[in-house]
């Protein structure tokens, strides 16, 4: 075992042992990936979200949420390697393991950034060829989904019920929208929170409810269509618009079904 640089999707260097043989995954998407990399015996860690696959999802050490991770349970733990995201895990949480534990962080936004992740981590786990397969076949996979810009229809992705949050700008999941056939008609960044004026304002040909963060049923298609009778309303599974890891295999056959459902 050597000592071995990377860099992270935040531009950080980190050194690590090099291949590393316990890693810990502070991200659902991303541990999912590591277990289809074949890190099976690596990963020591993941989150009670990290629920994919879920006979690892079983029998892997719980070290918290993404948001609320427990640190003196990581330090027991004592991984050679953590992986987290900018976006999920709480700045703070990361700096306080940071200054222990190499900890390696993505940094997501387009499909993109989610092949050079792919990547990045399969380098970094000495899984070179594995993670070349599994990019070129998500690369592969959504070069079939180019969609004519021209026609795409107008939408609104919610993450959240109460208060109503829905996905803006600058997001994965709002470029995982294009390719659904659909743009995004929220302009303000991040995950803005709309009052029920605002709502009645907007005038969306979709409307997609999300499987999480909250879970959206049946009775709230009819709540929402009362809201916008000449829209279309579906609900669709979360994971396949914002889990960036290996789900992505599978993602662009669920939008390209999707698409035809709108």
């Amino acid at each position: 075992m050597k000592l071995k640089t990377f860099k992270d999707q935040l531009g950080k260097e980190v050194t690590i042992n090099f291949p590393p043989i316990k890693i810990i995954s502070l991200v659902p998407s991303q541990t999912e990936l590591l277990f289809d990399l074949g890190l099976s015996e690596e990963i020591i860690g993941i989150t009670k979200f990290c629920i994919h696959p879920k006979d690892k999802f079983k029998t892997t050490t719980k070290i918290g949420g993404t948001k609320k991770i427990d640190i003196k349970k990581i330090r027991a733990l004592n991984p050679d390697l953590i992986i987290g995201n900018k976006e999920e895990n709480q700045k703070q949480d990361i700096e306080t393991l940071t200054k222990e534990f190499p900890v390696w962080m993505s940094d997501i936004y387009n499909l993109k950034d989610a092949l050079e992740m792919i990547i990045s981590i399969g380098e970094m786990t000495n899984k070179n060829e594995e993670a070349s397969v599994i990019k070129n076949q998500i690369k592969l996979n959504f070069q079939n989904l180019a969609t004519k810009n021209d026609s795409l229809k107008k939408a609104l992705y919610f993450i959240w019920e109460s208060p109503k949050m829905v996905v803006g700008n600058q997001t994965f999941i709002n470029e995982m929208l294009k390719y659904c056939g659909l743009t995004n008609i929220i302009e303000e960044k991040r995950y803005p929170e709309l009052a029920q004026e605002q709502l009645k304002a907007l005038n969306p040909e979709v409307v997609l409810l999300s499987s999480e963060p909250y879970p959206f049923k049946t009775k709230h298609v009819k709540q929402f269509q009362n809201m916008w009778p000449k829209a279309i309303i579906k609900l669709v599974d979360g994971e396949m618009f914002s889990w960036y890891g290996s789900r992505l295999l599978k993602a662009a056959f669920y939008f390209q079904k999707l698409s035809k459902s709108l």
